[in-house]
């Protein structure tokens, strides 16, 4: 079975797909995730590297997309320094999270049905991309790191 043009994601409280929906004006997909650069070699300093960021991306009703905010709340390094301070880059990460949902009007938390799209910020590749390995076809959320395939329900795997 091919990848279907556009890709359902299911919403689920409490888990990964938590922050996903429909709000007055489409659909929208919200994470916090950490992510590294493209091309990054993991060496002596890597916590600088890896990135925590916030990440809003929208699309219309029919999952075309439209739009992304994504904002760098700081580093593992960082993290690591001020685990539990409200002002660490976790705690950053989740107000933000919150005000740029809060920006969203009408919105409700529910199953969403999005296509492909890929944008590229700090290095780091965000998106939903797609495609065929052995036969198998796939969709891959970056970089959460979501996979999704047959039977196209919804569920991912991680």
């Amino acid at each position: 079975m091919a990848v279907p043009e556009v890709i359902p994601i299911a919403y689920e409280p409490k888990h990964r797909t938590e922050t996903i929906g429909r709000y007055a004006d489409g659909q929208f997909l919200a994470s916090i995730t950490y992510a590294f650069p493209e091309g990054f070699r993991p060496d002596d300093g890597w916590e600088e590297h890896k990135r925590l960021y916030t990440v809003l991306h929208t699309f219309d009703s029919e999952g075309r997309y439209r739009d992304s905010e994504v904002w760098c709340a700081g580093t593992w390094a960082e993290q690591q320094r001020d685990p539990y301070g409200d002002n660490s880059v976790l705690s950053r990460a989740r107000i933000h999270l919150a005000k740029l949902l809060r920006s969203l009007p009408r919105r409700s938390y529910t199953d969403i049905a999005i296509r492909p799209f890929q944008l590229t910020v700090d290095g780091v590749l965000f998106g939903l991309l797609t495609g065929v390995d052995e036969g198998e076809a796939w969709a891959e959320l970056y970089p959460d790191r979501l996979g999704f395939s047959e039977p196209w329900d919804g569920t991912y795997d991680i």
